[in-house]
C-alpha cells in the first residue's frame, strides 16, 4: 500500500466514495492510520478534542477547520462580521466608511440582525423604527430551513417565547439552541415571479494567509410558489424559503430540474435584461462579500495546517441588484436531487480533491504545495493574501499617485470607492 492515499469518511454519499475509488485510494477503518478523512461536523469536534488526546500527523488532512462554526453558525457569523467592521473603523480603514445615514458603504452585506434573547431590547428598538417591517427568525445551529418562521408583530415573538417555554430561547453558551432574528429581504429579485437564492461553493485552504477559491458551477434555488409580500402569506414557506428540503414537498416541485438554474444561466438572464455592466458589478460584489466574510473570521479561526473547508454560501439578490449574505454552510448538501445535481456535486468533490491533494500524492502538512493552475478544474483563485500583500507593497513603492490601500488589502480609487476585483 506504499504511495497510496488511505481514506475514511463517516458520510455515506456516493459522490464522495466514487471520487475516492476513482483515484485508486484505499479505504481503511477509522481506527487505522489514514491520510484523508472527509468527516461530518460532529466528528470534527472529536478529532480536535483535547480530552481524547488524538493528534493528527503530518500526512493527515481533514475537511473542516476545528472551529468552523465561527463562520457557519448564524449567530457567530454575524458577531464576527460586526467585530470585523468595528476593528476596521478603529484602524481608520476606508473600507469602514459610512454614509450620511450611518450605513456602511462597502461592508453593508448582511441584513440587520440581532441575537435572541440577548439583543431583545435592541431588536424592539429597531422594530419600532419601522413597525411595518417583516423579520425572519432562525435557530442558529439548524439547517434545511428547520425551525424558521416570519413575524411582523412584536406580539408574535412574545407568544412564541411563551409557547416554547424559552426552551430554545437561550444563549449558545448554555448548550441550548440560540436564535437570530434578521430583517427580511422583502424586495427580492424575482424571475418568473418567484424568489430564489444562490448556492455558491468556496474552498479555503488556509486562513493565515487567506487563500480561497470560487467554484464556477454554483446554482440558483427557486421557490415553487410565486412571491408575494402579503402578510397573509407569511406562514407559507413555499413562498419564502428556497431550501430544497422544503420545496421538494410542494405540489409544484419539478423533480426533473429541481427548481434550479445554473449560475451561468442567471448571468445570461441578467445580461440580457439588465445589461452586462451591472451584471459584472453584481458578481464582483458577491465575490467581495465572500472575501470580506472570510477576512472577518480569519483572525479567530483555528488555522490548523491539516484542514481545508468547502463552504456553501447562500446569497440573496434584491430587486436593486444588491447581494446579501444570508448564511454559510459547513456541510453543503452532497445529495443529488436531479441528474445535473449529481454531475455538479461529483465534479465539485473531484476538483476539491485535486487542489487539496495535488497530483493525488500523500499529504504532507510541513510545506504548502500550491496546485498548478491547470488542476483547478472549475475552481478559480478568488483571493490570495500573500500575493495581494506583495502586490500592494510593490505598488506603494512604484506608484505614489494618490491611491490609498485599505489595511485589509482592499484598494481604493481616488473617489474612495473600491475598484472592481481589486482584492484578487
Amino acid at each position: 500500500m506504499a504511495g497510496k492515499v488511505k481514506w475514511v469518511t463517516d458520510i455515506e454519499k456516493s459522490v464522495l466514495v466514487n471520487n475516492f475509488e476513482k483515484r485508486g485510494w484505499i479505504q481503511v477503518p477509522e481506527s487505522e492510520d489514514w491520510n484523508f478523512y472527509w468527516m461530518s461536523v460532529q466528528t470534527i469536534r472529536n478529532a480536535f478534542s483535547v480530552d481524547n488526546g488524538y493528534r493528527l500527523s503530518d500526512d493527515q488532512i481533514v475537511n473542516h477547520f476545528p472551529n468552523h462554526y465561527e463562520l457557519t453558525r448564524k449567530d457567530m457569523m454575524i458577531k464576527n462580521i460586526k467585530r470585523y467592521r468595528r476593528e476596521l473603523e478603529k484602524e481608520g480603514s476606508p473600507l469602514a466608511e459610512k454614509d450620511e445615514n450611518g450605513k456602511y458603504v462597502y461592508l453593508d452585506f448582511v441584513p440587520v440582525t440581532f441575537m435572541l434573547p440577548a439583543d431583545y431590547n435592541l431588536f424592539v428598538e429597531e422594530f419600532r423604527k419601522n413597525p411595518s417591517s417583516t423579520w425572519i427568525m432562525k435557530p442558529c445551529g439548524k439547517a434545511q430551513g428547520k425551525g424558521i418562521f416570519l413575524i411582523n408583530k412584536l406580539s408574535q415573538i412574545k407568544k412564541w417565547s411563551r409557547d416554547s417555554r424559552t426552551s430554545t430561547f437561550l444563549a449558545a453558551s448554555s448548550g441550548k439552541e440560540a436564535y437570530v432574528i434578521s430583517l427580511y429581504i422583502d424586495n427580492p429579485l424575482l424571475i418568473g415571479g418567484k424568489k430564489f437564492d444562490l448556492r455558491l461553493y468556496v474552498l479555503v485552504t488556509t486562513y493565515r494567509p487567506l487563500k480561497c477559491y470560487m467554484y464556477k458551477l454554483g446554482f440558483c434555488r427557486f421557490c415553487t410558489v410565486k412571491y408575494t409580500p402579503s402578510t397573509s402569506e407569511l406562514d407559507n414557506m413555499f413562498v419564502h424559503l428556497t431550501n430544497v428540503a422544503i420545496q421538494k414537498h410542494g405540489d409544484d416541485y419539478n423533480h426533473i430540474h429541481g427548481g434550479k438554474w445554473t449560475v451561468s444561466n442567471l448571468r445570461l438572464y441578467l445580461e440580457s435584461t439588465r445589461g452586462k455592466e451591472v451584471t459584472n458589478k453584481l458578481f464582483d460584489e458577491m465575490h467581495w462579500i465572500i472575501v470580506q466574510s472570510l477576512k472577518a473570521v480569519a483572525s479567530v479561526m483555528n488555522n490548523d495546517k491539516h484542514c481545508f473547508e468547502c463552504y456553501g454560501y447562500d446569497i440573496i439578490i434584491d430587486d436593486k441588484l444588491k447581494p446579501w449574505l444570508i448564511e454559510v454552510n459547513a456541510s453543503p448538501s452532497l445529495t443529488s436531487s436531479t441528474a445535473n445535481d449529481r454531475i455538479l456535486k461529483y465534479n465539485l468533490i473531484n476538483d476539491t480533491l485535486n487542489i487539496v491533494t495535488p497530483n493525488g500524492e500523500i499529504p504532507d502538512c510541513r510545506w504548502n504545495r500550491s496546485p498548478q493552475k491547470d488542476s483547478f478544474g472549475n475552481y478559480e483563485l478568488l483571493y490570495d493574501e500573500e500575493v495581494a500583500q506583495s502586490e500592494n507593497a510593490d505598488r506603494d513603492l512604484r506608484n505614489r499617485s494618490g491611491q490609498s490601500v485599505g489595511s485589509k488589502g482592499g484598494r481604493m480609487n481616488n473617489s474612495g470607492r473600491p475598484m472592481p476585483a481589486t482584492w484578487k
